[in-house]
């Protein structure tokens, strides 16, 4: 071996460890993309699941946040986001709710992708079972079967002779599975459902004329739905609201009734985990999807109030939280 091959050698030889070092080195860069009030609950509740397993934002990990707020005329700033996260090569997305893990899984089919949650995954076609996903997507699914169920027996604590109760969503094929989980609880519970289709957040008074039309005394609400204005209108109109949803809270800080879904914080610490374990090599296709671990009802007894209904004391101390 000439001088020249020798001093060749050397430096591949002192090349490969460095670059190695360099790629052990990379901090990995996380895209969230969130139809829907990013609260900070939501932030915390990630960055405290980052941080159990070693990460801090900022330090040795970069969050991408992406939002928006309502998905009313936004579904193309959803697609146009996810892509923006694809194109910033992020090494995992975590998508909430549903519209933003399609909007996600239409953008990319490698990048891993964690719910954080989304409602029924298999019906939607995200993942092939909870157990095995079987693509690029895993994480956190809401229990739709069984929170329809809660949410029409706690219309009826309220009022146990109410036999008509009316569901707001929309035409997004995701509302379906919603839709169809809450028809299937009413039957054990005695109750008729009342589904009111709208196209948009414009269409919502008249749906609420509708409702009002056909006998209603309560609405469940489409969390994309669960705005100021349907709270006002169901004042309005004397129906009983709730809604569900990881940022479900939010409804009767606006004036709706009752909310009862999954706590963000803990949602977006599971979602965490779930991070950790891809960037340390697992594969969504192998990581089995779950379920939220707490889920919080919070009552707006203000609201109640001006709807002529007193809340039994037992359901008041049930309550995670009572706005009075």
């Amino acid at each position: 071996m000439n001088r020249r091959d020798t001093v060749l050698a050397l430096f591949a030889l002192g090349a490969a460890p460095l670059a190695a070092e360099a790629q052990q080195s990379k901090i990995p860069r996380v895209g969230v993309l969130t139809v829907g009030k990013t609260t900070e609950a939501i932030r915390e509740g990630f960055r405290l699941g980052l941080r159990d397993h070693g990460y801090v934002e900022g330090k040795n990990i970069v969050v991408e946040w992406r939002a928006v707020e309502d998905l009313a005329g936004q579904t193309e700033r959803v697609k146009a986001l996810a892509l923006e996260l694809v194109q910033l090569k992020v090494d995992v997305i975590v998508a909430t709710p549903t519209p933003a893990v399609q909007a996600a899984k239409s953008a990319t089919s490698t990048i891993p992708i964690v719910m954080a949650p989304a409602g029924d995954p298999v019906a939607t076609g995200f993942v092939a079972s909870l157990a095995r996903p079987g693509g690029n997507i895993t994480g956190v699914t809401t229990l739709a079967t069984e929170l329809g169920g809660k949410l029409l027996e706690l219309i009826r604590e309220l009022r146990p002779a109410l036999s008509r109760i009316a569901v707001l969503v929309d035409t997004n094929p995701f509302a379906r599975p919603f839709q169809e989980h809450i028809q299937s609880a009413a039957g054990s519970i005695g109750v008729r459902i009342q589904p009111v289709v709208i196209r948009g957040a414009e269409d919502i008074d008249g749906a609420f004329e509708a409702m009002v039309k056909e006998r209603a005394g309560a609405v469940i609400v489409q969390p994309l739905y669960a705005t100021k204005r349907a709270a006002d209108l169901a004042v309005k109109h004397r129906l009983i609201s709730i809604t569900t949803g990881i940022t479900a809270s939010t409804f009767p800080e606006l004036g709706g009734l009752m909310s009862y879904g999954s706590n963000p914080a803990n949602t977006y610490r599971q979602a965490a985990v779930y991070v950790h374990k891809i960037l340390k090599g697992a594969k969504p296709a192998d990581l089995p999807v779950e379920q939220p671990t707490r889920f919080e009802l919070v009552i707006n007894r203000k609201t109640a109030t001006a709807l002529g209904i007193a809340i039994p004391r037992t359901m008041l101390l049930r309550a995670d939280r009572v706005i009075e």
